[in-house]
């Protein structure tokens, strides 16, 4: 019978980086009546004509942040509120031809003949982005422009 060795430094690296990334990142489900009242306001008002699917609590880099995701017409749509209320960042799916003709054109270039299988729009204080999954290679791919068809920066 053959041994197989396993190399530890590595491995013990991969958990120790694995476990600061859950340390720095924090997310867990959570009811409504969990929400701080400023959050539970805001949550209503956005979730009006929608089906709610849920909440979470999130905490990355020492900041809180609530999610409140909801279905609007078979859609998802997804909403970030500081504890304050404030909404921060919400994320929409939306129909490719509903896209900025030239977010469109920098999409349709970067996925290089492959099929746009799903588009969020992300809007935040900051921009517009456009998030679009596709299949290239046999593997999923994200793919971030602006309005005007630059590319977004990374996601922190």
């Amino acid at each position: 019978m053959t041994s197989r060795r396993v190399p530890i430094l590595p491995t013990c690296s991969f958990v120790a980086m694995f476990a600061i990334g859950i340390a720095n990142c924090q997310e867990s489900k959570i009811k409504f009546s969990d929400l701080p009242p400023a959050v539970q306001d805001t949550a209503k008002a956005e979730s009006k004509g929608a089906t709610v699917r849920g909440y979470s609590k999130e905490i990355e880099k020492g900041k809180t942040e609530y999610e409140v995701q909801l279905l609007v017409n078979g859609k998802s749509r997804d909403v970030s509120i500081d504890p304050s209320g404030k909404v921060i960042e919400t994320e929409s799916q939306v129909d490719f031809a509903s896209v900025p003709d030239k977010a469109k054109a920098a999409i349709q270039k970067e996925a290089g003949g492959a099929k746009v299988e799903k588009v969020e729009e992300v809007k935040s204080g900051q921009a517009t982005v456009y998030e679009a999954v596709i299949h290239k290679g046999g593997k999923k791919h994200e793919i971030r422009v602006l309005e005007n068809g630059e590319k977004a920066p990374a996601e922190d």
